[in-house]
Formats: C-alpha cells, sequence, structure tokens
C-alpha cells in the first residue's frame, strides 16, 4: 500500500500509512534477491573450474541471500518509516541504500523525527511537540493558567509552578 495522504481526516495514522511497515516494493525485492544468490550460487558457480564443494556453495548462498535480502527490507523499512515520521523518504532512503556499511541507517536511526500523532480536532498529523495544531489551532495539551506550562489529565498541581489546577472532588 502507496503512502498517500488521507482525503478522510478521522482515520489514525496507522489507516492512513497502512499495517505494514516495509514498503511492498522491498518484499518484491527481497524476494527477488533471495532466488537470484540461491539460483548463481547453486547452479552458476558449480560450472567454473575448480568450484567449491557443493555444499559449500548451497551455504554460501543461502547467507548471502538472506544478507541482500534482509537489507532490501531494512531500505524498505526506512522508506515507510521516514513517512510516518514527515521527514523526507526518498532522501532517506537513497541514503539507507548508498551510504556503504549500514551507516546510512545508524544515520537515520540517530536523526529521525519523533512519530507523528492525529490532531484530537481535525485528525491532521503533527508533531508530538506541538502545543497546537498548524490547521485548525486546537490546543493539543492543556496548559497551567499560572505559568502556561502542559499538564497532563488528572493533574491536580502544576508541575513546574505548584500551583493548585482544580479543586478537587469530595
Amino acid at each position: 500500500m502507496p503512502v498517500t495522504e488521507a482525503t478522510n481526516v478521522n482515520q489514525t495514522a496507522t489507516t492512513r500509512y497502512g499495517i505494514s511497515s516495509i514498503a511492498w516494493w522491498a518484499w518484491v525485492l527481497a524476494v527477488a534477491a533471495f532466488a537470484f544468490f540461491l539460483i548463481f550460487f547453486n547452479t552458476y558457480v558449480p560450472r567454473q573450474p575448480n568450484p567449491p564443494p557443493r555444499v559449500v556453495s548451497g551455504v554460501l548462498g543461502v547467507v548471502i541471500a538472506i544478507i541482500f535480502a534482509g537489507w532490501m527490507l531494512l531500505v524498505g523499512y526506512v522508506h515507510n518509516d521516514a513517512a510516518r515520521r514527515g521527514m523526507n523518504k526518498w532522501l532517506w532512503t537513497a541514503i539507507v541504500l548508498f551510504v556503504p556499511n549500514a551507516i546510512g541507517f545508524i544515520l537515520y536511526l540517530l536523526t529521525r523525527k519523533q512519530l507523528l500523532i492525529d490532531c484530537a480536532n481535525c485528525g491532521y498529523l503533527i508533531q508530538p511537540t506541538y502545543r497546537f495544531c498548524p490547521k485548525c489551532a486546537a490546543p493539543r495539551l492543556a496548559a497551567c493558567g499560572h505559568c502556561n506550562t502542559p499538564i497532563q489529565p488528572g493533574d491536580l498541581y502544576c508541575n513546574n509552578c505548584g500551583k493548585i489546577l482544580h479543586e478537587p472532588m469530595k
């Protein structure tokens, strides 16, 4: 399922981006890479002069097939995860794909943003650090009336200034 902007604002982030966290094309490439390396190491390599033993060629084919298939799935994961986090998915896909030794993937893990959340009022995807929705201006978190610090539901006192937020029920 390709990542697209939802037309229905009542959809959650999960349904908006699909259940799978790995792109469909990455699954196709992983299966193709796996099949290619199995066929290559079990048909082409044994025909060469001085081939390795059949068992070695088979095991080597399976190991390399798993490595390349895993790499394709990793690239597909970064592609979908970057989109879910509001980052440039094609840029990060290219970085992970072309920067060697998994350095691109490590950079992605170190620099990725937090997951986007839905605005409770309009359903627009926003950063979790936003205090107001940029689309409808609805407040995301309640705030202390004295110091304007965000508060959690159920708090009796402000965790910043200590002022009472509301009278406890008797």
